[in-house]
């Protein structure tokens, strides 16, 4: 369904129809030259960026609520962050930690030692992307405990690398035809509230019982090296469990000897409303991996954890020949430094809070909104078919994110059936620019569903 907006807009500034004719010309290239594999949310091209705005080549600027797939809490091209790589460009740009090693490396490993969950010792290495840091978990997890399972969540996203992809919950589009796969991973149920139908204490406890029996009837705890785990689900449809529940996870695993890894690649430096999501819950993960917004779209990922764990593996074991690249740990440097300057923890909370008391009320008012979560800044719509039946409603939720496309906000889906609408906001994004995506989101989903009246 398409329809342009009434309202005048202060930060949205549309020239041409969305794709316009030089992003409509780039896309003919890029479909002649790149394959289909790599998704597109939007079929335009960027220019530039600043904050929580993108300008295309043709001149529109868009509202940014995707923030890069959460890449980007610290905002586009962040001032400290480019001054911070300029002042490292001027020194060396990169001559390899495992060949000659470099300050910012060690600069940034202590840094998240000190502040990660856990007042245990703790080591960190480097990597280049989210699924890079849970191989790497996942291998040293084997090498610690010396057994071979690695249990992951229904609904669960960790990576498109063969182990990652192995422990990731959606078949399409992740994983259809590219088996096998690793073997000796194992998916036990995460907690879905409003689908159970159930109180979060009685949910929270079938699901924990489902765990032990798990370990009795399909695989035993014996063989079993660790449980990996995202605090909050992010392409699993934003889905957030108690802190019951996480605490009972932890609980089962220390009673077995089990390592507990806390995938925070999304949730992470800051967009919950504190530096990790993990702390919400009162939980103190084993081993920790991070990616996306920790250095402001520069390609690095981490993992962190118990220091007698990160040092089982031999010299060699670990590491790859970009992992922890100087520019990568000064930009990392400087977004951790941003987040305690600006105080992006307080707006990622100010954003949730704006956010719910904006669409809360929707659930009152329109049949097909069926649930409205957040934790801090990551928030999510459930969209449906009726409250009765709680049917995912995916091309209806398709048809609000081209309306908002059209309309000039940068917005994705999630969840197993792409029904939810999810939120990835710059923490740096301003209360009057939140607004106005929200009036642009709000009207698409008013007149999107609306239309199934007709």
């Amino acid at each position: 369904m398409k329809g342009e907006l009434k309202m005048k807009h202060k930060f949205i500034d549309l020239k041409t129809a969305i794709p316009g004719p030089k992003s409509q010309a780039l896309m003919r290239r890029k479909d002649a030259s790149i394959p289909r594999g790599p998704f597109n949310t939007m079929k335009v091209f960027a220019e530039s960026g600043k904050g929580a705005l993108l300008t295309d080549v043709d001149g529109n600027t868009f509202l940014d609520f995707a923030g890069a797939l959460g890449s980007m809490n610290a905002g586009h091209r962040p001032e400290k962050v480019v001054q911070a790589i300029k002042e490292q460009l001027d020194s060396y740009i990169h001559p390899c930690f495992h060949v000659m090693m470099y300050e910012p490396y060690i600069k940034l490993a202590e840094k998240l030692n000190e502040i990660t969950p856990g007042s245990h010792v703790k080591k960190t290495f480097f990597l280049n992307s989210g699924a890079e840091a849970v191989e790497n978990a996942v291998k040293i997890a084997r090498k610690y405990t010396g057994r071979k399972g690695i249990i992951s969540f229904e609904r669960g996203f960790h990576g498109r690398t063969y182990m990652a992809m192995s422990l990731t919950s959606k078949v399409k589009p992740y994983k259809f035809g590219f088996g096998p796969f690793p073997s000796d991973t194992y998916k036990l149920p995460y907690p879905d509230y409003y689908q159970s139908g159930q109180t979060a204490e009685e949910h929270d406890k079938e699901l924990l019982k489902k765990f032990e029996t798990y370990l009795l009837a399909e695989v035993s705890p014996e063989e079993v090296a660790a449980v990996i785990m995202e605090p909050v689900q992010g392409e699993g449809g934003f889905n957030i469990p108690s802190g019951h529940f996480v605490k009972g996870v932890k609980s089962i695993c220390e009673e077995h000897g089990i390592l507990f890894i806390a995938d925070e690649v999304q949730t992470g430096f800051g967009r919950t409303g504190k530096l990790f999501a993990m702390e919400h819950h009162g939980v103190v993960p084993d081993l920790i991996t991070m990616s996306k917004s920790i250095a402001a779209g520069f390609p690095i990922s981490a993992v962190s954890g118990r220091s007698e764990i990160m040092d089982v593996p031999n010299a060699g074991e670990i590491g790859g020949t970009y992992g922890g690249s100087p520019l990568g740990c000064a930009a990392a440097l400087a977004v951790i430094e941003q987040i305690e300057e600006e105080n992006l923890l307080e707006n990622a909370q100010s954003i949730g809070i704006a956010f719910t008391e904006r669409f809360a009320p929707l659930k009152e008012q329109i049949e097909q909104v069926g649930d409205v979560r957040n934790l801090g800044a990551m928030c999510a719509i459930e969209i449906v078919e009726d409250k009765t039946t709680k049917k995912p409603a995916k091309r209806l939720v398709q048809q609000i994110l081209e309306r908002c496309h059209e309309n000039g906000l940068v917005l994705m889906s999630a969840g197993l059936h792409s029904n939810v609408i999810r939120l990835l906001t710059p923490l740096v994004i301003t209360e009057e620019q939140l607004d106005e995506g929200f009036e642009v989101l709000e009207e698409a989903i008013v007149a999107c569903s609306n239309s199934l009246k007709l």
